[in-house]
């Protein structure tokens, strides 16, 4: 009896390739074309403009039903008014710099230690094995919680932000990067030994790249760890010393029963965390789907 085996004939692997190379070609022929500014406006700008009109409306509305008192719930334009006093004297850029400065740099810290803390776990069995559990721990444990061990250890100072923000921010940022290294197909890491790229230079040109889209998602997580501790660090451990960042000026406002400030405040750190994401984080992302394929326009 003829094996079946034959249809493995080299005119039907040639023509296996030939497939291939068509996909291939298919794949290298998509051009992505950029979104046009309209249609831009229409479907990122608008949207969260509407947003914010209904929320203002919502409030408005609230504020004229009288649905509990004035100073529990003042009118938008109280908060706007306390945003046109900051504005005056010269203070709102000030207070949203001091904070913002030091979140950055205590994110770029994070990532300096998180980056390669989280390649030794990724790569190392035994490190992983210890550490891993105990990062994911941490990445778990309010930022809040660390504020009391940080003032006792270092006093009212900068030194006790930027270490909260380090333990908050650090596991996230490791735990990204492990999760985004063990998505890599094992092929990249053989073909880049083959090539040569191997311990740094493999990390450095097979892994990290390979790893991008966890590490990124990683990375925001860490700066929304990163804020969520620095504000909470500035709430509790608040001093002339240290300047008057947002979390600080919330806490005067409380303190003055300032409701229209408070409301500016939280409005403020909200603004930042959104400007931070629509800044940095989104045009990263989308730079690196594009890259792979998994999105187009801007």
């Amino acid at each position: 009896m003829a094996s079946t085996d034959t249809d493995t004939s080299p005119p039907a692997r040639s023509q296996d390739l030939a497939g291939l190379e068509a996909g291939l070609d298919a794949l290298d022929s998509v051009r992505v074309e950029r979104t046009p500014f309209t249609q831009v406006l229409l479907h990122k700008v608008l949207p969260p403009v509407v947003a914010v009109v209904l929320v203002l409306a919502a409030w408005k509305v609230l504020v004229l039903a009288h649905v509990t008192d004035d100073y529990k719930l003042p009118d938008p334009s109280a908060v706007g008014h306390s945003l046109g006093e900051l504005w005056t004297r010269g203070t709102l850029f000030d207070i949203i710099w001091t904070s913002v400065s030091r979140g950055l740099l205590g994110f770029l810290a994070a990532l300096a230690l998180g980056t390669p803390l989280g390649l030794l776990v990724a790569r190392v069995r035994f490190v992983r094995a210890a550490l891993g559990p105990i990062l994911s721990g941490l990445q778990s444990l309010p930022s809040v919680a660390w504020v009391p061990a940080a003032v006792i250890w270092l006093g009212i100072t900068d030194s006790a932000m930027y270490a909260v923000i380090l333990l908050g921010a650090v596991p996230s940022i490791a735990n990204g990067l492990v999760s985004g290294i063990d998505q890599v197909p094992p092929l990249y890491l053989r073909a880049g030994r083959t090539l040569g790229a191997t311990g740094a230079r493999g990390a450095w040109h097979v892994l990290l790249p390979a790893a991008l889209p966890g590490y990124l998602a990683g990375l925001k997580q860490g700066w929304a760890f990163s804020w969520r501790s620095l504000m909470a660090a500035e709430l509790i451990a608040s001093s002339p010393d240290l300047g008057l960042g947002l979390g600080q000026y919330l806490e005067n406002a409380r303190t003055d029963s300032d409701m229209p400030g408070v409301l500016l405040g939280i409005l403020l750190i909200l603004f930042v965390g959104i400007a931070i994401d629509l800044i940095v984080f989104s045009p990263l992302e989308r730079r690196v789907l594009r890259g792979r394929g998994l999105a187009a326009g801007r």
